[in-house]
């Protein structure tokens, strides 16, 4: 059963959260060890055909990023220097061949540089809780952050919901404190990220149950661990669970599915819809 959700003020001109399919949201990442596609796109003019497939396949958000945050480890952390390098072939130019873009780093500085560009959004994985300046940044912008929740590591004994709950309520009164319209507050429960695979599964599972804060829910689940652990299958092999999880994610209420096969999982969720519009 699809959850119903109620209106909410677009989150930026000329982008409404629908009620019956989610948002789409691909990933560029300008990366040399992202999880998934790690290399294929550090080049800017790739990364810029890459944007452009994915716009031609129905994206509706473009998140860029280029510094790792795979939630396995192994991620090589980089400086603001570094990031604004890889990034500066890319957004800029990104901004002249379609929809919005987010821009995802933790660091305020490089967030600052990329709303300068023309970037629309921030998604922040750390959920404005490391970087101290992230959230004022935001507030003096303007403009939607997506908030994610995060762990150094992760711990099977812990009760992850509770956990997730904390977390996000933690981000929200950061970003009040700092003058951030609440309608601005993009809340994500960070699938893959200080997480097991089961608890993982957990957290889609009950997704719904992060409706009582009555914020827009983005689910980011494409191609992470716990569809291996479920299924055995490298990152690019994972389509299928993916949308799998996505369907689940935008049955229970998702308003935004982060993604990186974008045509696969827009067929995916339109066919869900049409077919629970038919019910």
């Amino acid at each position: 059963m699809l959850v119903q959700t109620p209106a909410r003020p677009a989150l930026l001109p000329g982008l409404e959260l629908r009620s019956g399919r989610p948002l789409v949201m691909g990933v560029v990442n300008v990366t040399p060890d992202s999880f998934s596609d790690g290399g294929q796109f550090l080049a800017g003019k790739d990364a810029l055909e890459q944007a452009r497939r994915l716009i031609a396949e129905g994206a509706d958000i473009l998140d860029i990023g280029a510094e790792s945050t795979r939630p396995y480890g192994g991620m090589q952390q980089v400086s603001a220097e570094e990031e604004l390098a890889r990034l500066t072939p890319v957004v800029p130019a990104a901004m002249t061949i379609g929809p919005p873009v987010s821009i995802d780093t933790m660091k305020a500085r490089v967030a600052a540089w990329a709303l300068d560009q023309g970037a629309a959004i921030v998604n922040d994985v750390w959920g404005l809780q490391r970087d101290a300046d992230m959230a004022k940044v935001i507030a003096d912008y303007g403009v939607p952050v997506i908030v994610m929740h995060n762990r150094e590591k992760a711990d099977a004994a812990i009760d992850i919901m509770q956990d997730v709950k904390d977390f996000l309520s933690r981000s929200l009164e950061i970003a009040a404190r700092a003058g951030i319209a609440r309608e601005r507050v993009i809340l994500d429960p960070g699938v893959g990220f200080g997480k097991t695979p089961d608890q993982s599964v957990t957290v889609i599972a009950r997704l719904a149950e992060f409706r009582s804060f009555g914020q827009p829910l983005l689910v980011g689940l494409s191609r992470k661990r716990f569809i291996d652990s479920i299924s055995p299958a490298p990152p690019d092999k994972r389509l299928g669970g993916s949308i799998a999880g996505n369907v689940l994610a935008a049955l229970a209420g998702a308003d935004i599915v982060r993604v990186h096969d974008v045509a696969e999982t827009v067929q995916a969720l339109r066919v869900t819809d049409a077919i629970r519009r038919a019910r």
